[in-house]
């Protein structure tokens, strides 16, 4: 869920207008070691933010004060704070609160992810949780768990990256927090996925369009996927296909223009079958094709699961 900058300020107008920093937008980063804030920094520094890694929260007061000294050009800034800043980083809400009363409205993105996820990913890269006791990295989870409950709560967007690549991460961030470039426009993606990799945990909506035939069990299909002509011919001719789009379009439209009238900045349709080749992925193409033509949309597409090899029986 989208959420823009709430009043957090006890000032009067007057008095906090007079001391407004000149930056358009300050974005602070933080949640679980291991869950992406490198990645999700990354995504700001290519938007052109100036962006600072790993800074205790002390230190983001003093950056914010350099942003409101006369002839400070910096208009877009993103910083990164977390455990690393050790017993410092337990200050974090007092000095979100003092960024409002001196005049900086901030944005705080939240980046989470399963315990699961978070011990796989330190295994792979096989550095040390910086909470871990005796190098138990689930420990660390868990005091770090505690430490970031109150910064949860108190975020404008929480980003939830236990099935996303580094990739679809920079995109996730990029639609729910760049978006404000293209005002009006809700940014659709349509996601197909496989349900014997898991269903996505961040989709707003999804479909199960297993109950359509399966191109798997053809042998001359089985290796192609739903970019294959051969496999969208096979789909878009199957029985139910057409009845399946004259329910789901008249939905989606009715949808749409409901999640914009509630603030929603970004949409993620969910579309899976079984191995996320073949079925989900026509369908999704058809979906962006019918939408990407509309004006009051951003359109875009990630096939999850579509270069994963096909199941051999």
């Amino acid at each position: 869920m989208v959420s823009w900058i709430r009043p957090r300020s006890r000032r009067s107008d007057s008095e906090q207008e007079a001391r407004r920093s000149s930056i358009e937008d300050f974005v602070v980063i933080t949640g679980f070691s291991g869950a992406g804030k490198s990645q999700a920094m990354a995504c700001f520094e290519d938007a052109g933010y100036f962006c600072v890694d790993n800074l205790p929260p002390e230190m983001i007061s003093s950056l914010a004060d350099l942003f409101r000294h006369e002839g400070s050009k910096v208009e877009r800034a993103a910083v990164v704070s977390d455990v690393r800043g050790g017993a410092y980083f337990q200050s974090l809400v007092q000095v979100l609160d003092e960024l409002v009363e001196l005049g900086t409205n901030y944005r705080l993105l939240f980046l989470d992810a399963s315990e699961e996820t978070l011990v796989d990913r330190y295994k792979e890269t096989r550095r040390r949780h910086p909470l871990a006791v005796g190098g138990q990295v689930a420990s660390g989870i868990h005091a770090e768990r505690e430490l970031l409950e109150p910064l949860r709560e108190r975020a404008d967007v929480s980003i939830d990256t236990t099935d996303m690549s580094a990739s679809r991460l920079r995109k996730v961030v990029a639609d729910k927090m760049l978006t404000q470039q293209t005002p009006g426009k809700l940014a659709v993606t349509f996601l197909t996925y496989g349900y014997k990799h898991g269903a996505p945990r961040d989709a707003d909506l999804a479909f199960d369009v297993r109950f359509l035939p399966n191109p798997h069990w053809e042998p001359d299909l089985r290796e192609k996927t739903g970019l294959d002509q051969p496999v969208i011919d096979y789909v878009e001719g199957s029985d139910g296909i057409a009845d399946f789009y004259e329910k789901l379009l008249p939905l989606l439209d009715y949808l749409l223009p409901a999640y914009v009238r509630e603030g929603k900045a970004h949409l993620m349709i969910g579309i899976g079958c079984t191995g996320g080749r073949h079925r989900s992925v026509v369908i999704a193409e058809h979906l962006a094709r019918v939408y990407g033509e509309r004006e009051d949309l951003l359109v875009d597409v990630v096939h999850r699961d579509v270069h994963k090899p096909p199941y051999r029986p």
